[in-house]
């Protein structure tokens, strides 16, 4: 069977003594996680959004394998909660990450999406007349409420699925920078930091006696990527890393099973991505207005073309010559969902 047709919610084993976790359809918070195990021996990549969800992947891999009753080490592949925050559930074992994923992590607490996530709902409710609210209160300097008002309805289909109530942020146990080479048995299992792209600092988990690759967010199949920190250069340069690794398996952060077609394909996108910001940069034009004015034709396929609105925010930014962003989480989701609105149907 075909690789992106083995697309259905659970567990999928991908090599001999490697599993997936697939959760279609891979929009936002549904991010998909792995399993390596030698013998007695387990490694989980990725945990997931919320407990819940993090509970039942843990019951199926441990119902596939007795390997994964006790988890020996757990890589986070970057600091989204969607990639960590069901940490919790696995206390006890090794938590391994990057250095700067392991401090990017403890900049946002759960308990405030939790918050903005209920803001959001009512934000819903109100429709329109609470988007304008949320824009009058942006003007007057109330600009968090505001934004989540602005962009409740994005928000909530983010969020609002999730029980953000429960999670206790826990972090990794142990960091490393550039590369760690981890064993799982007697397999060797490499992670190779490629970031700062899709966040601070992004990490590729390669298995390569097994043909397989986990890449974190740094693909997304079937969706536009999402630039929250840059530069494209490194993501780009991540996309080379992977189709180095030449496996027959490719895990993307979101969606379905991959090959190396989807790996250049996000090449292609952040390429063309890059270069007609770079015009519209040099004529003038806002992030805003450059957003709205790239066609996406050749990508109309792909879910969450809202995205581009970060995206071409953080190519101006490095166009500018970089430096952190500056651009508040929410502020961007009120962007992101006003231009959903206007693209709509």
């Amino acid at each position: 069977m075909p690789l992106r047709e083995r697309y259905s919610r659970g567990l999928h084993e991908i090599a001999d003594g490697v599993w997936a976790w697939l959760q279609p359809d891979g929009s936002w918070g549904l991010s998909n996680a792995g399993l390596v195990v030698d013998g007695e021996a387990s490694m989980l990549v990725d945990t997931l959004f919320d407990v819940p969800l993090t509970q039942a992947m843990l019951d199926a891999m441990r119902r596939a394998t007795r390997a994964a009753d006790a988890l020996d080490v757990v890589v986070n592949t970057h600091a989204n909660g969607d990639h960590c925050w069901g940490n919790q559930l696995c206390e006890g074992s090794r938590i391994v990450a990057s250095r700067r994923a392991a401090q990017e992590m403890l900049r946002l607490d759960p308990k405030l999406v939790a918050k903005l996530a209920k803001v959001s709902q009512l934000g819903v409710r109100t429709g329109a007349l609470g988007r304008r609210l949320g824009a009058l209160l942006s003007r007057v300097g109330v600009r968090k409420l505001g934004a989540v008002l602005e962009g409740s309805d994005l928000l909530a289909r983010a969020f609002g699925r999730f029980d953000f109530g429960s999670v206790r942020l826990t972090p990794p146990t142990e960091t490393f920078d550039e590369h760690l080479q981890l064993r799982v048995g007697d397999t060797a299992v490499d992670l190779h930091e490629v970031g700062p792209a899709h966040t601070t600092s992004d990490v590729i988990v390669h298995v390569d006696s097994r043909g397989v690759v986990f890449t974190g967010d740094i693909l997304f199949v079937d969706a536009h990527p999402i630039v929250w920190e840059g530069p494209v250069s490194n993501w780009i340069a991540a996309c080379d890393r992977i189709l180095e690794a030449n496996a027959t398996v490719i895990v993307p952060g979101h969606g379905p099973l991959a090959e190396a077609s989807d790996v250049r394909r996000t090449q292609t996108y952040l390429r063309y991505l890059y270069d007609e910001a770079k015009a519209r940069h040099a004529a003038g034009m806002s992030a805003t207005e450059a957003a709205r004015d790239i066609s996406l034709q050749d990508f109309r396929d792909w879910r969450e073309a809202e995205r581009v609105v970060v995206n071409v925010r953080s190519i101006y930014r490095e166009l500018s010559g970089g430096g952190p962003a500056g651009d508040e989480v929410v502020e961007l989701f009120a962007l992101m969902a006003a231009h959903a609105r206007e693209h709509a149907g």
